[in-house]
């Protein structure tokens, strides 16, 4: 005698869709819940929630961006006096100095009531060095100090204004807008040019290189000496006309008073409070 096991394969079928789909009444229900709302209802829910996710897509971006630039940048030519004034910044004392073949870095307090810190790094200023390092660190850069050697300005003039257009045109540095303080050094020297005069003879060396660099701006990689046009088209270069802000001071690491006295930076040290 055969048994109808045709209501026992139905059971057992009915528990398999259940188990298979045990959101489907909770989804039912929602469904239903939804399609009783006011359509108006449901966009404002939409765009409230598009609102919440972009804000945190932002505010992420910008705090991260905000909290990894933390270095303060010395950079220049060879013997423009950079790691003097590294060494001055950070103890206060004399040390002699011969040509980096490598960075150096430490934590500088600067001197405001915030007590803010910084990575302050030393770059090598040789032109076949500046270049990798300046890759290396420029992502991180909050400030750049720019030393430019006062007593033989005039003689370095041209290699001064080609290394800061590099660094002007260079895509991450006009993104990330650090601020810019062009050091004019070595000012116990009688001969000394003044932070005004150089300012004015860089812009005029600015504006010649802006011609000669056009092939420059066909260059897209992000790298050193990238696409970025520098100043207004049209208009002769102003430093005014930059995306960051730029400030040229006068300074001496050596001091007026030799090796045994202290450096003339209080310029430098106020700019850097400012940060």
């Amino acid at each position: 005698m055969e048994t109808d096991n045709t209501g026992g394969n139905m059971g057992e079928k009915a528990d398999v869709e259940m188990s298979e789909n045990p959101l489907e009444p909770f989804i039912e229900s929602l469904r239903q819940q939804l399609e009783d709302q006011d359509p108006v209802f449901l966009i404002c829910v939409i765009v409230a929630l598009a609102v919440v996710v972009i804000t945190c897509v932002f505010l992420k971006y910008f705090l991260s961006s905000k909290t990894v630039r933390s270095a303060v940048l010395l950079v220049g030519l060879c013997d423009a006096g950079k790691t003097l004034l590294f060494s001055r910044l950070l103890s206060g004392k004399f040390k002699r100095t011969q040509t980096s073949i490598t960075d150096s870095s430490a934590p500088y307090k600067a001197k405001n009531e915030r007590g803010s810190t910084w990575t302050l790094i030393d770059l090598p200023g040789h032109d076949s060095l500046r270049s990798q390092y300046l890759e290396k660190f420029k992502s991180s850069a909050r400030a750049i100090v720019f030393v430019v050697d006062g007593a033989i300005f005039q003689k370095e003039v041209r290699d001064v204004a080609e290394f800061l257009y590099i660094l002007l045109t260079d895509t991450v540095i006009s993104r990330n807008a650090p601020a810019l303080l062009v050091a004019c050094n070595k000012q116990d020297i009688t001969m000394a040019k003044s932070a005004k005069l150089i300012q004015q003879q860089l812009e005029k060396e600015m504006n010649t290189l802006r011609v000669t660099h056009s092939a420059a701006l066909s260059s897209q990689d992000g790298s050193v000496g990238g696409s970025v046009y520098l100043g207004k088209k049209g208009k002769d270069f102003e430093f005014s006309q930059l995306p960051l802000k730029v400030e040229f001071l006068e300074c001496s690491a050596r001091g007026s008073k030799g090796e045994e006295g202290g450096a003339d930076i209080e310029s430098l040290e106020k700019s850097l409070a400012k940060l």
